[in-house]
Protein backbone atom coordinates (compact mmCIF):
# COMPACT_ATOMS: atom_id res chain seq x y z
CA UNK A 1 0.00 0.00 0.00
CA UNK A 2 1.17 3.82 -1.10
CA UNK A 3 3.12 5.05 2.18
CA UNK A 4 1.20 8.50 1.10
CA UNK A 5 -2.42 6.63 1.47
CA UNK A 6 -1.16 5.83 4.70
CA UNK A 7 -0.47 8.79 6.12
CA UNK A 8 -3.46 10.19 4.65
CA UNK A 9 -6.25 7.96 5.90
CA UNK A 10 -4.48 8.13 9.56
CA UNK A 11 -4.86 12.10 9.21
CA UNK A 12 -8.52 11.13 8.60
CA UNK A 13 -9.45 9.85 12.72
CA UNK A 14 -8.76 12.58 15.13
CA UNK A 15 -6.33 11.49 17.89
CA UNK A 16 -7.29 11.54 21.17
CA UNK A 17 -5.37 11.67 24.22
CA UNK A 18 -3.70 8.26 25.60
CA UNK A 19 -5.15 7.77 28.98
CA UNK A 20 -8.53 8.15 27.31
CA UNK A 21 -7.73 5.52 25.08
CA UNK A 22 -6.28 3.09 27.63
CA UNK A 23 -9.20 3.19 29.72
CA UNK A 24 -11.65 2.73 27.05
CA UNK A 25 -9.65 -0.27 26.25
CA UNK A 26 -9.99 -1.57 29.85
CA UNK A 27 -6.36 -0.48 31.41
CA UNK A 28 -7.73 0.96 34.17
CA UNK A 29 -9.19 4.56 35.00
CA UNK A 30 -8.34 7.61 33.80
CA UNK A 31 -7.11 9.12 36.92
CA UNK A 32 -4.41 5.87 37.12
CA UNK A 33 -3.43 5.94 34.12
CA UNK A 34 -2.10 9.73 34.62
CA UNK A 35 -0.88 8.80 37.71
CA UNK A 36 1.41 6.38 35.66
CA UNK A 37 1.77 9.02 33.11
CA UNK A 38 3.21 11.03 35.90
CA UNK A 39 5.19 8.20 37.35
CA UNK A 40 6.88 8.15 33.62
CA UNK A 41 6.11 4.41 33.03
CA UNK A 42 4.02 4.46 29.90
CA UNK A 43 6.09 4.79 26.05
CA UNK A 44 4.51 5.54 22.71
CA UNK A 45 6.32 4.65 20.09
CA UNK A 46 9.80 4.25 22.61
CA UNK A 47 9.54 7.97 23.98
CA UNK A 48 8.33 8.58 26.96
CA UNK A 49 4.77 9.84 27.52
CA UNK A 50 3.61 13.41 29.10
CA UNK A 51 0.30 14.73 29.93
CA UNK A 52 -1.40 15.62 26.97
CA UNK A 53 0.01 13.52 24.72
CA UNK A 54 -2.43 12.21 21.92
CA UNK A 55 -2.11 8.72 20.05
CA UNK A 56 -3.72 7.74 16.75
CA UNK A 57 -3.72 4.45 14.68
CA UNK A 58 -0.60 2.24 14.56
CA UNK A 59 1.23 3.58 17.47
CA UNK A 60 2.69 1.44 19.81
CA UNK A 61 1.70 1.43 23.57
CA UNK A 62 5.00 -0.10 26.20
CA UNK A 63 3.79 -0.02 30.03
CA UNK A 64 4.87 -2.71 32.61
CA UNK A 65 7.10 -4.59 29.78
CA UNK A 66 3.79 -5.27 27.65
CA UNK A 67 2.60 -3.53 24.42
CA UNK A 68 0.47 -2.57 23.18
CA UNK A 69 -1.44 -1.39 19.57
CA UNK A 70 -3.51 1.61 18.49
CA UNK A 71 -6.37 0.22 16.27
CA UNK A 72 -9.86 1.90 15.45
CA UNK A 73 -12.90 -0.18 16.29
CA UNK A 74 -15.94 0.71 14.03
CA UNK A 75 -19.29 0.99 15.59
CA UNK A 76 -22.36 0.29 14.45
CA UNK A 77 -21.06 -0.74 10.62
CA UNK A 78 -21.92 -4.09 9.23
CA UNK A 79 -21.81 -5.78 5.93
CA UNK A 80 -23.29 -8.90 4.62
CA UNK A 81 -23.07 -10.96 1.76
CA UNK A 82 -25.96 -12.41 -0.12
CA UNK A 83 -25.92 -15.18 -2.80
CA UNK A 84 -28.42 -13.71 -5.24
CA UNK A 85 -31.03 -15.94 -6.94
CA UNK A 86 -32.21 -15.71 -10.77
CA UNK A 87 -34.83 -13.59 -11.01
CA UNK A 88 -34.58 -11.38 -8.21
CA UNK A 89 -33.55 -7.58 -8.86
CA UNK A 90 -31.56 -4.84 -7.31
CA UNK A 91 -34.21 -1.86 -5.92
CA UNK A 92 -35.96 -2.10 -2.76
CA UNK A 93 -39.70 -1.58 -4.79
CA UNK A 94 -39.80 -3.19 -8.08
CA UNK A 95 -43.00 -1.25 -10.26
CA UNK A 96 -43.58 -4.57 -11.86
CA UNK A 97 -43.71 -6.29 -8.35
CA UNK A 98 -40.90 -8.56 -8.83
CA UNK A 99 -38.90 -9.86 -5.97
CA UNK A 100 -36.10 -7.68 -4.77
CA UNK A 101 -32.94 -8.72 -3.35
CA UNK A 102 -33.63 -6.75 -0.29
CA UNK A 103 -36.74 -8.83 0.56
CA UNK A 104 -34.61 -11.80 2.15
CA UNK A 105 -32.02 -9.32 4.02
CA UNK A 106 -31.89 -8.97 8.11
CA UNK A 107 -34.68 -5.97 9.37
CA UNK A 108 -32.50 -3.49 10.78
CA UNK A 109 -33.49 -0.63 13.47
CA UNK A 110 -32.44 3.11 13.05
CA UNK A 111 -30.55 2.00 9.54
CA UNK A 112 -31.14 0.39 6.52
CA UNK A 113 -29.07 -1.84 3.60
CA UNK A 114 -26.95 -0.40 1.01
CA UNK A 115 -25.78 -2.66 -2.04
CA UNK A 116 -22.81 -2.69 -2.67
CA UNK A 117 -23.40 -2.17 -6.58
CA UNK A 118 -25.87 -4.44 -8.55
CA UNK A 119 -26.70 -7.79 -10.88
CA UNK A 120 -29.13 -7.91 -13.08
CA UNK A 121 -32.11 -9.86 -13.17
CA UNK A 122 -30.28 -13.01 -14.61
CA UNK A 123 -27.01 -12.89 -13.17
CA UNK A 124 -26.68 -14.76 -9.74
CA UNK A 125 -23.99 -14.89 -7.10
CA UNK A 126 -22.23 -12.49 -4.64
CA UNK A 127 -23.66 -9.26 -3.35
CA UNK A 128 -22.73 -7.54 -0.42
CA UNK A 129 -24.50 -5.04 1.74
CA UNK A 130 -23.41 -2.50 4.25
CA UNK A 131 -25.03 0.04 6.93
CA UNK A 132 -22.00 2.55 6.25
CA UNK A 133 -23.15 4.62 3.13
CA UNK A 134 -19.57 6.07 3.07
CA UNK A 135 -17.78 2.28 2.73
CA UNK A 136 -21.00 1.70 -0.39
CA UNK A 137 -19.66 4.77 -1.70
CA UNK A 138 -15.63 4.07 -1.60
CA UNK A 139 -16.06 0.08 -2.63
CA UNK A 140 -18.11 1.62 -5.83
CA UNK A 141 -15.82 3.84 -6.85
CA UNK A 142 -13.78 3.27 -9.70
CA UNK A 143 -10.52 4.80 -8.45
CA UNK A 144 -10.51 2.11 -5.98
CA UNK A 145 -10.09 -0.36 -8.98
CA UNK A 146 -11.28 -3.51 -6.71
CA UNK A 147 -11.79 -6.31 -8.95
CA UNK A 148 -14.95 -8.75 -9.65
CA UNK A 149 -14.74 -12.24 -10.22
CA UNK A 150 -17.48 -14.11 -12.90
CA UNK A 151 -17.93 -17.86 -13.53
CA UNK A 152 -20.08 -17.25 -17.30
CA UNK A 153 -21.11 -20.57 -19.29
CA UNK A 154 -20.28 -19.04 -23.35
CA UNK A 155 -22.84 -20.47 -25.84
CA UNK A 156 -20.49 -20.33 -29.50
CA UNK A 157 -16.98 -20.71 -30.57
CA UNK A 158 -14.33 -19.14 -28.16
CA UNK A 159 -10.67 -19.01 -29.80
CA UNK A 160 -7.60 -17.35 -28.68
CA UNK A 161 -8.11 -14.57 -30.78
CA UNK A 162 -11.50 -13.68 -29.14
CA UNK A 163 -9.60 -14.26 -25.83
CA UNK A 164 -6.55 -11.53 -26.95
CA UNK A 165 -9.47 -9.25 -28.35
CA UNK A 166 -11.17 -9.35 -24.20
CA UNK A 167 -7.88 -9.22 -22.37
CA UNK A 168 -6.49 -6.39 -24.78
CA UNK A 169 -10.20 -4.37 -24.80
CA UNK A 170 -12.87 -3.67 -26.81
CA UNK A 171 -15.32 -0.45 -27.86
CA UNK A 172 -18.76 -0.66 -26.28
CA UNK A 173 -21.39 1.89 -26.70
CA UNK A 174 -19.99 3.16 -23.49
CA UNK A 175 -16.89 3.16 -23.71
CA UNK A 176 -13.63 1.30 -23.78
CA UNK A 177 -13.67 -1.87 -21.75
CA UNK A 178 -11.65 -5.67 -21.25
CA UNK A 179 -11.27 -8.35 -18.60
CA UNK A 180 -8.04 -7.99 -16.53
CA UNK A 181 -7.69 -12.21 -16.50
CA UNK A 182 -9.77 -15.24 -17.93
CA UNK A 183 -9.67 -18.82 -17.01
CA UNK A 184 -10.89 -21.43 -18.92
CA UNK A 185 -12.77 -23.40 -16.54
CA UNK A 186 -14.20 -26.52 -18.23
CA UNK A 187 -16.45 -27.72 -21.50
CA UNK A 188 -19.37 -29.39 -22.55
CA UNK A 189 -20.73 -30.06 -26.18
CA UNK A 190 -21.73 -26.79 -26.96
CA UNK A 191 -20.99 -24.48 -24.08
CA UNK A 192 -17.51 -23.51 -22.17
CA UNK A 193 -16.76 -22.08 -18.79
CA UNK A 194 -14.68 -19.17 -18.05
CA UNK A 195 -13.47 -17.22 -14.99
CA UNK A 196 -12.87 -13.52 -15.72
CA UNK A 197 -12.32 -10.49 -13.45
CA UNK A 198 -12.76 -6.85 -14.11
CA UNK A 199 -12.33 -3.79 -12.36
CA UNK A 200 -15.55 -2.31 -12.71
CA UNK A 201 -19.37 -3.18 -12.79
CA UNK A 202 -20.93 -1.20 -15.57
CA UNK A 203 -24.39 -2.23 -16.29
CA UNK A 204 -23.99 -5.91 -18.02
CA UNK A 205 -21.15 -5.29 -18.64
CA UNK A 206 -19.50 -9.11 -18.60
CA UNK A 207 -22.27 -9.89 -21.22
CA UNK A 208 -21.77 -6.65 -23.32
CA UNK A 209 -17.94 -8.05 -23.88
CA UNK A 210 -18.75 -11.35 -24.76
CA UNK A 211 -21.28 -10.58 -26.79
CA UNK A 212 -18.71 -7.97 -29.01
CA UNK A 213 -17.10 -11.35 -29.90
CA UNK A 214 -20.15 -12.88 -31.63
CA UNK A 215 -21.11 -15.00 -28.33
CA UNK A 216 -23.70 -15.37 -25.77
CA UNK A 217 -23.61 -15.92 -22.13
CA UNK A 218 -26.51 -18.29 -21.31
CA UNK A 219 -25.46 -18.05 -16.76
CA UNK A 220 -23.31 -15.67 -15.26
CA UNK A 221 -22.41 -16.01 -11.75
CA UNK A 222 -20.34 -13.79 -9.67
CA UNK A 223 -18.11 -15.76 -7.16
CA UNK A 224 -15.91 -12.95 -6.06
CA UNK A 225 -15.67 -9.40 -5.02
CA UNK A 226 -12.50 -7.94 -4.35
CA UNK A 227 -11.47 -9.88 -1.40
CA UNK A 228 -14.68 -11.67 -0.39
CA UNK A 229 -15.22 -14.69 -2.13
CA UNK A 230 -19.13 -16.14 -2.61
CA UNK A 231 -18.97 -19.18 0.15
CA UNK A 232 -19.92 -23.14 -1.21
CA UNK A 233 -22.09 -23.43 2.21
CA UNK A 234 -24.34 -20.29 1.27
CA UNK A 235 -27.47 -21.16 -0.33
CA UNK A 236 -29.00 -19.34 -3.14
CA UNK A 237 -30.94 -16.74 -1.33
CA UNK A 238 -29.52 -16.71 1.61
CA UNK A 239 -27.19 -14.38 3.57
CA UNK A 240 -24.10 -14.19 5.91
CA UNK A 241 -22.64 -11.48 7.91
CA UNK A 242 -19.17 -10.72 7.71
CA UNK A 243 -17.09 -11.26 11.31
CA UNK A 244 -15.16 -8.29 12.38
CA UNK A 245 -11.95 -9.76 10.91
CA UNK A 246 -13.06 -10.51 7.93
CA UNK A 247 -14.33 -6.96 8.15
CA UNK A 248 -11.05 -5.63 9.30
CA UNK A 249 -9.34 -7.32 6.56
CA UNK A 250 -11.73 -6.48 3.78
CA UNK A 251 -11.30 -2.42 4.86
CA UNK A 252 -7.33 -2.81 4.60
CA UNK A 253 -7.18 -4.51 1.19
CA UNK A 254 -9.88 -1.50 -0.53
CA UNK A 255 -7.62 1.37 2.18
CA UNK A 256 -10.80 2.27 3.78
CA UNK A 257 -11.05 4.16 6.50
CA UNK A 258 -14.64 4.80 8.52
CA UNK A 259 -15.66 7.91 9.84
CA UNK A 260 -17.49 6.60 12.82
CA UNK A 261 -14.33 4.90 14.54
CA UNK A 262 -13.07 4.96 17.96
CA UNK A 263 -9.67 4.29 18.88
CA UNK A 264 -8.59 1.15 21.29
CA UNK A 265 -5.29 -0.17 22.38
CA UNK A 266 -4.98 -4.34 21.50
CA UNK A 267 -2.85 -6.26 23.36
CA UNK A 268 0.65 -7.25 21.48
CA UNK A 269 1.84 -11.13 22.10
Amino acid sequence: MDNKKKRDNKTELASERIQKVLARSGLGSRRQLEKSIKMSQIYVNGKLVELGCKVNIGDIISWKNRKWIIQGKSQDFRIIMYNKPLGQVCTRKDEKQRATVFDNLPELKGQRWINIGRLDINTTGLLLFTTDGDFANHMMHPSTKIDREYACRIFGEVDQLKLDNLKKGVELEDGFAKFNDIQQAGAGESNQWFHVTLLEGRNREVRRLWESQDVKVNRLKRVRYGGVFLPKKLRTGQFQELSDGEKNILMQDVNYQPKNLELIAKFVK
